[in-house]
């Protein structure tokens, strides 16, 4: 099992610490089975605010996705839809507990001078 740290929106990481939110979505699926997204929340905040653990990773076509996922997605349709948008393929990390960190971290203590473009495996 590993630990990745994910870069987020600011608008999806809020909607993920409060519960509303119960998939991750992406293009790309981790090589490795990861058990836990430490949550880099991107501009303006720019902080490492939270993890969640990751109870499985699904993998459909898109539409077959957003029918398995709708009700915990945390966004509509049509943002989903724009997402894939040409894509045969969608993940979605299947998110379980949540921990909101008291302190938000700075990513140079998790050894990372810049934001990961999508995720970075951390130990």
């Amino acid at each position: 099992m590993a630990k990745i740290l994910m870069s987020i929106n600011p608008i999806h990481v809020e909607k993920i610490l409060s519960g509303i939110k119960k998939y991750e979505y992406r293009k790309i699926k981790c090589k490795q089975t990861i058990d836990t997204i430490v949550i880099y929340s991107t501009y303006p905040v720019m902080r490492v605010v939270g993890e969640v653990s990751v109870n499985a990773v699904l993998e459909d076509p898109p539409k077959a996705l957003w029918d398995k996922t709708k009700d915990g997605a945390g966004i509509d349709y049509s943002f989903f839809k724009s997402y894939y948008n040409g894509y045969n393929k969608a993940i979605a990390y299947s998110l379980g507990d949540v921990v909101k960190y008291e302190h938000s971290k700075k990513l140079i203590e998790y050894g990372l001078k810049a934001a990961p473009q999508s995720f970075v495996y951390i130990s």
